[in-house]
């Protein structure tokens, strides 16, 4: 339930209409326009200036570092492809069996075998069903940052009592959560919902390094969510310790912020592999949802992340409002890409309405994060920046993209970093 100060309520209901909380469409491109910059890549694309949509999928030019090939396909849609070559569909019961055999040898005689972190949604639920089903031992990992929903919650809890998982819960300390999060908020980035993203990411590694455990179970899938364009969404720690640094107050030591020395530790020290085990499967979501809801009473959280309520107002209201950016051409985009919708749908689906917000959530999220109306305000009408204005480690891994390919290609690193980041 969510429970919004009778006072903020009132100051957002008669508070003065005549400064709008959206941009309108014609500030947000001026001001998308204005910023619009990108390198070339390793593939030969060519960049347009006015509005253009890819010709196989939906993502379009509101992707600043977007590319087009002669046929129109974007970028994106030859990093699906490349996905699609390391991972194809007619070889993905060997290969799953491949991979499950080695992650059982590696975890011979220890209570665990895997890590599956679990946020009450889909992927992560479904992950860990899967892993139970091909016989794994999964230690499910909850971050718990105090904006889950009681949906996602109950989700978790019967998901790991049918499936007798045990749950290892990291509790954030909200305030110093909270911190970082106004932080990102007044960098004014449309970065400002990875802390809970990396900060998951970080507990899953050292989670598994203090317990012995060589795999973690990652619970995506580039068929049924695609890839973030860079310039929606990056991360990396350096980013998040100079942002926190510049807009934040404090120190966070609820959790670890992996920097680049700890993931290099564990990756080649400990040993630690990460899988995403979604795709050696051919991932259906329509399907899958059956299976959760049949199988262990899952129910569905009403939109693409909104199973947290902060990841809720961020990418319903925020995004699309002051940055001009819909996360729904990615997971949409992907659906076309493997065949779950065709592009005529998706078009249909993104031109019916805008990305719907609902209000209430907005008034509970500005209050929790401890902020009044006015001083929402201003930090809403910040000039919107991108990781290009802060330190981070993407000269450095741009820098190191041949040993970064080598090791994507030994396994010892997810493909998708070398495509993303480095190429």
């Amino acid at each position: 339930m969510i429970t919004v100060p009778k006072d903020f309520l009132a100051k957002w209901k008669n508070g003065p209409s005549e400064k709008p909380l959206a941009f309108s469409r014609s500030e947000r491109r001026h001001r998308h326009s204005r910023d619009r910059s990108a390198a070339a890549d390793s593939l030969k694309f060519t960049k347009v200036d006015n509005f253009r949509r890819c010709s196989r999928c939906v993502l379009d030019t509101t992707v600043s570092d977007i590319w087009f090939d002669a046929a129109g396909v974007c970028k994106y849609c030859y990093i699906h492809d490349e996905m699609e070559r390391l991972h194809p569909l007619k070889n993905m019961e060997e290969d799953l069996q491949r991979i499950v055999k080695r992650i059982k040898k590696a975890g011979r005689n220890k209570t665990y075998d895997c890590i599956v972190g679990v946020s009450g949604g889909r992927d992560s639920i479904y992950t860990l069903f899967l892993a139970r089903k091909l016989g794994l031992r999964p230690l499910a990992v909850y971050f718990d940052n105090g904006w889950n929903t009681e949906i996602a919650v109950s989700n978790i809890r019967k998901a790991t009592d049918l499936l007798r998982v045990d749950l290892h819960t990291v509790l954030a300390d909200l305030e110093e959560f909270k911190d970082l999060q106004r932080a990102f908020l007044k960098a004014s980035v449309p970065d400002a919902d990875i802390p809970t993203v990396y900060a998951i990411h970080s507990v899953l590694y050292e989670t598994a390094a203090k317990q012995g455990i060589g795999y973690i179970l990652h619970g995506h899938s580039f068929r049924t969510e695609g890839t973030s364009p860079i310039s929606w969404t990056y991360m990396d720690g350096r980013y998040i310790k100079n942002v926190h640094r510049r807009f934040g107050s404090g120190v966070i030591r609820s959790f670890k912020i992996m920097m680049l020395p700890y993931l290099l530790y564990y990756s080649f020290v400990k040993r630690i592999r990460e899988v995403r085990l979604l795709e050696y499967i051919d991932y259906n979501k329509k399907k899958v949802d059956e299976i959760l809801a049949h199988d262990l009473g899952w129910v569905y959280y009403g939109g693409y992340h909104h199973k947290n309520l902060y990841t809720k107002f961020f990418q319903s209201f925020l995004l699309p409002n002051k940055f001009n950016i819909d996360k729904r051409k990615t997971e949409l985009s992907a659906l076309v890409r493997s065949g779950q919708k065709t592009r005529e749908e998706a078009i249909a689906e993104l031109e019916a309405s805008a990305y719907q917000y609902d209000r209430s959530v907005v008034i509970y999220a500005v209050a929790k994060l401890g902020w009044t109306l006015e001083e929402w305000e201003r930090v809403y009408h910040r000039a919107p920046r991108s990781h290009k204005d802060f330190k981070t480690y993407l000269p450095l891994i741009r820098l190191l993209r041949l040993p970064i390919w080598v090791a994507c290609k030994l396994r010892i690193l997810p493909h998708i970093l070398y495509l993303k980041y480095a190429s």
